[in-house]
């Protein structure tokens, strides 16, 4: 048995002006891609593993032309090198987005399907704030996607997405997909898996999956910050009984719509100034103070400094603020050396619509070898300020102990994120989500929208709507 590994994983918010190319992603190439962690499972495999290209960024904005079709065609031709195959695993996120082509998933899906042929099986693994489309549907065999959010089980789903097309190949069954697009487009802060509604959809499909005729069943809340026609929520059902699918995707996508108003951030939400009012007026520590609206993880820009603007108007102390991504005020600091005294103006470096602030400091840690991984630390009015050259979340605690900073003994905590990563909630006395302005805005229905699927909840408030399942053109074939 012969099965390729592969793929393309980033998150591209079309609101995001600054373009991802090569210097972006992480590539890994043949066996590089069976050391990296999240494919270690393959190690198991008995057949043979014919590892291609993987290459992943950190959430932003479109990625360029021309280093998606430059990567696009190093995996196919790397694919081509493998034939024949049995079959083929994609490791996909479904929320890319490349300047100058819609449905960039469904591009690669498809380019890879005309490489490998009709009787080839592939399988693909999304994240579920991917965006889904008939095309992906058409050109895949086998389809899953994250459960948590945030992610705590992702290299669980892609194994599931492999082991299921090793099933099928064992078993010689070649199954289909189904699938409901849900006119509903909320962000990931507002359907944590953590809160409800939810915590019981989410807690359903593991039971949903495994009923006779049914291999998967995913539901995807999708990707609101892309404006593009595949932007929406969907249900995608990978099995062999087409009726029992159908029923499945129905009634999952019917819960769905039905929950729609339902959801809400799973931490108080408000202002940039409520919130570091709040902050301010908490008689428990550490506040972590989520800047949501400039959250790499979730494609923002990471250059606004809003909050650190508050914060010192409002002259709170005992801030750590992780980060601002400035690379030249990061050079001054380095310039300056470690100790000195520095004048700085710090964000707007890459945002048109994000404005700096001037600030007046010492440097107290610098990190970093090379200009793009540089970080520095500077001490103003209080706040222990983070700069980064390039963009980058501060979600693990190991980000903040290489800059020998303690998150734990804060007062406030302010970083850009959305909900907090797994290693950053446990701490939070209490969380706070400041609604701030940005690329990844959580005030949906302000938001530009040109290209996206009309009517849809929450831009157009009062309009019916009944699931409608579709089948996989290859699932249509097959009947």
């Amino acid at each position: 048995m012969r099965i390729a590994v592969g793929g393309i994983h980033t998150e591209c918010s079309t609101y995001n002006p600054v373009l991802a190319e090569t210097d972006q992603f992480n590539v890994y190439r043949g066996d590089e891609l069976l050391e990296q962690s999240n494919f270690q499972f393959l190690q198991a495999f008995t057949g043979e593993v014919l590892p291609t290209l993987h290459a992943r960024a950190i959430p932003g904005g479109p990625v360029a032309q021309a280093t998606y079709q430059a990567l696009k065609t190093e995996f196919l031709d790397r694919l081509r090198g493998a034939l024949p195959l049995d079959g083929v695993y994609l490791a996909l996120h479904g929320a890319m987005f490349v300047d100058g082509l819609q449905d960039a998933e469904g591009d690669w899906i498809a380019a890879t399907r005309s490489v490998v042929g009709e009787e080839c099986l592939i399988a693909a693994s999304y994240d579920l704030h991917g965006n889904v489309s008939q095309r992906v549907v058409d050109h895949l065999d086998l389809f899953t996607a994250y459960r948590t959010a945030p992610h705590i089980d992702v290299m669980e789903t892609q194994q599931r997405a492999f082991e299921l097309l090793v099933l099928s190949l064992e078993q010689s069954v070649r199954p289909g997909l189904v699938w409901v697009p849900v006119p509903v487009l909320l962000p990931g802060e507002r359907t944590s898996t953590e809160d409800q509604p939810a915590a019981d959809l989410y807690a359903d499909l593991a039971d949903l999956s495994a009923r006779p005729g049914v291999m998967d069943v995913s539901l995807l809340v999708g990707y609101v910050w892309a404006d593009e026609p595949r932007a929406t929520a969907s249900v995608v059902v990978t099995g062999t009984d087409r009726r029992e699918m159908e029923r499945l995707a129905s009634g999952l996508a019917q819960r769905y719509w039905d929950a729609k108003t339902d959801f809400s951030f799973g931490s108080l939400a408000g202002s940039i100034p409520e919130c570091v009012r709040w902050a301010a007026e908490s008689q428990t520590q550490p506040v972590i103070l989520a800047d949501s609206g400039d959250n790499p993880t979730g494609g923002g820009v990471g250059d606004r400094a809003d909050v650190l603007r508050e914060v010192l108007a409002q002259q709170l102390s005992g801030v750590i603020l992780a980060a601002i991504t400035d690379e030249a005020a990061v050079q001054r600091c380095f310039e300056a050396g470690l100790g000195a005294a520095v004048t700085l103006k710090v964000g707007g470096s890459l945002d048109p619509s994000s404005f700096p602030v001037d600030i007046q400091g010492t440097v107290t840690q610098l990190c970093g070898e090379g200009g793009s991984d540089r970080e520095a630390v500077v001490v103003t009015e209080g706040v222990e300020l983070v700069l980064a050259a390039r963009r980058r979340p501060y979600h693990h605690l190991s980000d903040f102990q290489r800059l020998h900073l303690r998150p734990e003994e804060a007062r406030v905590l302010v970083v850009k994120s959305g909900y907090l990563s797994p290693e950053l909630a446990p701490l939070a006395n209490p969380s706070l989500m400041a609604l701030s302005s940005g690329v990844v805005d959580q005030d949906i229905p302000r938001l530009i929208r040109t290209q996206t699927m009309r009517p849809m909840f929450p831009f157009d408030a009062q309009f019916d709507w009944t699931p409608t399942p579709t089948a996989s053109a290859r699932m249509e074939r097959e009947a």
